[in-house]
């Protein structure tokens, strides 16, 4: 398996390549980052038994290759564990799909274990490439860059989350067309409160390694991670309140469907109200009596036209007058 070695020492960085694991070593004023693709990359714990010495924990293990994973974070005698989603690049239609990476410290040695389409580490890497004279100095301070770089992608996901929620407002509040796309209004929400949840564990995660981690973390590098932490707050604030604002457009569009149906009902009580007494009229009139003197007057249809014209006047006047229409 050949890979590259981010070697830092003294705030550069040189990237060698190998695949000779035997002559590892880490360096003694640096550290060393072992960066292992989760598809290919089974025996990294014997890599690492053999470079430090340390057995790592079978349920690590097996939590390091676990894609559904939550964010957690672990202690032992002899390292750190920390497991943290970031966004997916296979995510479809819109979704918001998330992937774990595995992060162990280790003294002076960062292993991380991850999917090899992993955007924030790809982009890490990057950066440092283009800016290896000014490296991380501590793993720390490189686990910070790398999670720094997965809470990004949530951050960006506040602008497409806030115009999907313009689209279904324009949507649910047009009442003249009936609104058919529950089932995407539903996945929706849910994708949100899986996000939301997403949140919630990030957050616990760091804040409970900070409180119990062994590493170097203080002066600027705290302040970064206080950042991180109000990061991920600043997208579960927004990912709350849109859940929010969808819940309250829902409930809108049904009181603006209930009042629009209430104003056609309000219409058609009315017309029925004042044509009722004209069809009795006319039911009456339809009888067929031999005697009925009205018919034998040469002006008795206008008489009875105009009666049930003025008949209805009266019922819409009355009804304008108590407000009804």
């Amino acid at each position: 398996m050949h890979m590259e070695l981010f070697v830092f020492h003294n705030g550069k960085l040189s990237v060698e390549e190998t695949g000779q694991f035997q002559e590892l070593a880490i360096p003694k004023s640096g550290f060393l980052w072992l960066d292992f693709h989760r598809e290919e990359a089974a025996a990294w714990p014997e890599i690492v038994k053999q470079l430090t010495g340390v057995e790592i924990f079978e349920n690590h293990v097996r939590d390091s290759f676990n894609s559904m994973h939550p964010s957690f974070s672990d202690f032992t005698e002899n390292y750190e564990m920390i497991i943290f989603p970031s966004l997916s690049p296979n995510a479809s239609n819109g979704g918001i799909s998330t992937q774990p990476s595995a992060f162990f410290l280790l003294g002076q040695l960062l292993v991380t274990v991850r999917l090899s389409d992993t955007p924030a580490v790809h982009m890490v890497r990057k950066r440092l490439k283009q800016k290896s004279d000014h490296a991380p100095r501590k793993p720390a301070e490189l686990l910070y860059l790398i999670l720094n770089e997965m809470v990004e992608g949530f951050l960006a996901l506040r602008k497409p989350l806030a115009e999907q929620s313009r689209a279904w407002e324009e949507e649910l509040l047009e009442t003249k067309k009936v609104f058919q796309d529950w089932s995407l209004l539903q996945n929706h929400r849910k994708q949100l409160g899986a996000l939301e949840s997403i949140c919630e564990e990030q957050e616990d995660c760091i804040s409970i390694w900070r409180e119990r981690t062994g590493a170097a973390v203080s002066g600027h590098l705290e302040v970064r991670f206080n950042d991180l932490l109000e990061h991920i707050r600043r997208v579960l604030s927004h990912v709350q309140k849109t859940r929010f604002q969808v819940d309250s457009l829902v409930q809108l569009h049904y009181s603006a469907v209930t009042h629009r149906t209430n104003e056609i009902m309000r219409v058609l009580t009315v017309v029925a109200a004042v044509f009722l007494p004209l069809s009795l009229l006319a039911g009456i009139f339809g009888m067929n009596f031999e005697h009925m003197g009205i018919f034998h007057y040469s002006s008795g249809h206008i008489i009875v036209l105009g009666g049930m014209a003025c008949l209805a006047g009266l019922l819409l006047w009355i009804f304008r007058l108590k407000e009804w229409i």
